[in-house]
């Protein structure tokens, strides 16, 4: 459940309700001496540093996903596929210079 900070405007006291949103509506009615306030959102940290593992699971999913679309940049293929692609865009952008 969220949990909601109010200003008791009678003493100053900064509060911490935990309610559903369904009843914070009804809460505020109930209880007017008490105003909320409004927090920016919480901070998330999904890392940190610029060595910051893959998870092998994501892997498989991007991997997957290259496979069923093999134009995508997702896609990496065999050593094969790889140089021949690259071949491929050489003799393209020779022919768009002609």
């Amino acid at each position: 459940m969220p949990t909601y900070d109010f200003l008791n405007t009678e003493n100053g006291e900064i509060t911490e309700h935990i309610m559903s949103w369904r009843d914070l509506e009804d809460f505020k009615l109930n209880n007017p001496h008490l105003k909320q306030q409004i927090l920016g959102a919480p901070m998330t940290v999904g890392g940190h540093g610029d060595r910051v593992k893959t998870d092998d699971g994501f892997k498989e999913v991007l991997s997957k996903i290259g496979e069923n679309h093999r134009g995508s940049d997702l896609y990496k293929g065999s050593v094969k596929d790889l140089k021949t692609r690259d071949i491929v865009k050489k003799h393209m952008d020779i022919q768009k210079k002609s």
